[in-house]
């Protein structure tokens, strides 16, 4: 090892970036993120995945651009679909 290390050209975050996806913080109702949680155990998926799954299928109806207000109306219907 050396004695010294020299960071100032290191750069914060991930060594590898991820394609394709951003990493996000997004506030969820307690009862939408467990009805997805719950349906992922079911079906043996990841719950993000399958609320991407329902935000992706939204744009493809609506063309819509996504706000807050848009995306809990698509997690309340996935949650009665699923009920």
């Amino acid at each position: 090892m050396k004695k010294e290390y020299d960071f100032t050209k290191g750069k914060r975050g991930p060594v590898v970036r991820q394609r394709g996806k951003t990493r996000i913080t997004i506030h969820l109702d307690d009862d939408v993120l467990e009805a997805f949680r719950d349906r992922a155990d079911t079906e043996g998926r990841g719950y993000q995945t399958m609320i991407n799954e329902a935000l992706r299928d939204h744009l493809g109806r609506s063309g819509d651009r996504v706000n807050a207000d848009i995306i809990r109306r698509i997690v309340r219907e996935e949650i009665r679909k699923a009920g």
